[in-house]
């Protein structure tokens, strides 16, 4: 007779989005941010796609998209550390 593995422990979602936040470790604001960032990452994606024939206007702007996505990165990486100092004020 075979026996069930168990590949990840049930998860009590009862209250709702609180639990569900939890469960990948993410707040609301979090996930704001992470939305924020990739709305940014495809506003850069479409920079580069619309670059010009002329080499310098294409220089210029393929490297504000670069910067731009590089930006998008940034906060998704690091935009919940940025604004928890904003959110979190002390008086």
């Amino acid at each position: 007779m075979r026996k069930l593995v168990t590949l990840a422990k049930p998860q009590d979602l009862s209250t709702g989005f609180k639990d569900f936040f939890d469960t990948i470790g993410l707040t609301g604001g979090g996930l704001v941010t992470k939305g924020i960032a990739a709305v940014i990452a495809v506003i850069a994606v479409r920079m580069m796609l619309q670059l010009s024939n002329d080499p310098k206007g294409a220089l210029r702007k393929g490297s504000m998209a670069v910067g731009t996505l590089f930006v998008a990165v940034v906060l998704a990486i690091y935009g919940d550390t940025l604004f928890s100092t904003v959110t979190e004020a002390k008086g």
